[in-house]
C-alpha cells in the first residue's frame, strides 16, 4: 500500500466532473493517497458537498472549482487558478460528462450538440488549457474518460456514443503527439457504473438498450476509480475497468464488424419481447 500512496503523494491532480460519480470516487482515492486534489463541477452546492465528502473520506481538503468545461474561457480560468495557487498540474482527469439515450429519430439536434459540447469539447478545452504548462515542464499525465459506448456502437446511444468515440479519437492522436514531449495520455472506457448519471438515464433507455446493458455488470464508482488509478500508475494508455469491458473491447478489435451480429441478435430478442 505504501508504494501506491507514494506514487501520488504531493502531486497536483485536477478532476473535472469531480462532484459526483466516478470523478468523486477518484478525488477521494487520490486525496487518500496524498495528492493535492482539485475538483471541478458546474453546481456550487453539489461541489461544496463533494468537498466535504472528500475531506471526510480521506482526511484531507480539496480545492473546489465551479466551472463549466464546455465553455473554453471557464476551462482556461479553472486551470489558471490551480496553477496560481498550487503549481503546474501533474495529473488531469477529464471525467465531466452527460448522457441521454433514446432512439435516434426521437432525439433532438440539441441533444447531439450538448453531448459533443460537454463530453468532447469539454475534454478538448481542458487539455488545451493544461498543455502549455505541461509542455514547458516536459511532464504530466492526462486521462480522458470515454465509455464502453466509445469503442462499440450500442443501440440507443447515437448522441452519447458519438461524443465518446470522439474522445477516443482525440486521445489516440494526443497520445502520439505528446509522447515525444514526455507527457503521458490515457483513455479509460468505464462500463455501466452505479452513478447519478446512470440513475438519470435508465428511464430514457429504449427496451433494446436495456436488454443489452442488462447482460453486463454494473460496477461501483470506487471499483472504476481504482482501476483508472492503477492504469495511471502502470503508465497504460488504454484502461479497461472490469472483465466485461475488457472482453468486449478485445472482441471488437478481434472481430471488427463481426461483433455486431451478436449485438443484433440481442436487439432482435428484445424487440420480440417488446412486441
Amino acid at each position: 500500500m505504501a508504494d501506491k500512496q507514494g506514487f501520488f503523494t504531493a502531486k497536483v491532480a485536477l478532476i473535472t466532473g469531480g462532484s459526483s460519480g466516478i470523478g468523486l470516487a477518484l478525488a477521494k482515492q487520490l486525496a487518500a493517497q496524498g495528492a493535492r486534489v482539485w475538483i471541478a463541477g458546474r453546481r456550487k452546492d453539489v461541489l461544496a458537498a463533494a468537498g466535504t465528502e472528500v475531506q471526510s473520506a480521506a482526511g484531507r481538503t480539496c480545492g473546489l472549482l465551479p466551472a463549466d468545461v464546455a465553455d473554453a474561457s471557464q476551462a482556461a480560468r479553472m486551470v489558471a487558478e490551480v496553477t496560481r495557487r498550487d503549481g503546474l498540474h501533474d495529473l488531469v482527469i477529464n471525467s465531466a460528462g452527460v448522457t441521454q439515450p433514446g432512439y435516434v429519430q426521437e432525439l433532438g439536434l440539441d441533444v447531439f450538440r450538448q453531448m459533443m459540447e460537454i463530453n468532447y469539447f469539454g475534454t478538448v478545452n481542458v487539455v488545451k488549457a493544461v498543455l502549455p504548462g505541461m509542455l514547458e515542464r516536459g511532464s504530466g499525465h492526462i486521462v480522458n474518460i470515454s465509455s464502453g459506448a466509445g469503442f462499440l456502437g450500442v443501440f440507443g446511444y447515437s448522441a452519447y456514443g458519438a461524443s465518446k468515440y470522439a474522445v477516443r479519437g482525440f486521445s489516440d492522436v494526443l497520445r502520439a503527439e505528446m509522447k515525444p514531449h514526455g507527457i503521458r495520455v490515457s483513455v479509460a472506457f468505464p462500463p455501466d457504473t452505479d452513478t447519478p448519471q446512470l440513475a438519470y438515464e435508465t428511464p430514457f433507455k429504449p427496451p433494446e438498450t436495456k436488454a443489452i446493458s442488462g447482460n453486463a455488470s454494473v460496477r461501483s464508482p470506487e471499483f472504476v476509480a481504482a482501476a483508472i488509478l492503477k492504469g495511471v500508475r502502470r503508465g497504460r494508455y488504454v484502461i479497461l475497468p472490469g472483465a466485461d469491458t475488457w472482453l468486449f473491447y478485445h472482441l471488437s478489435n478481434l472481430l471488427g464488424n463481426g461483433v455486431y451480429p451478436i449485438m443484433d441478435m440481442m436487439v432482435a430478442s428484445a424487440r420480440r419481447k417488446k412486441s
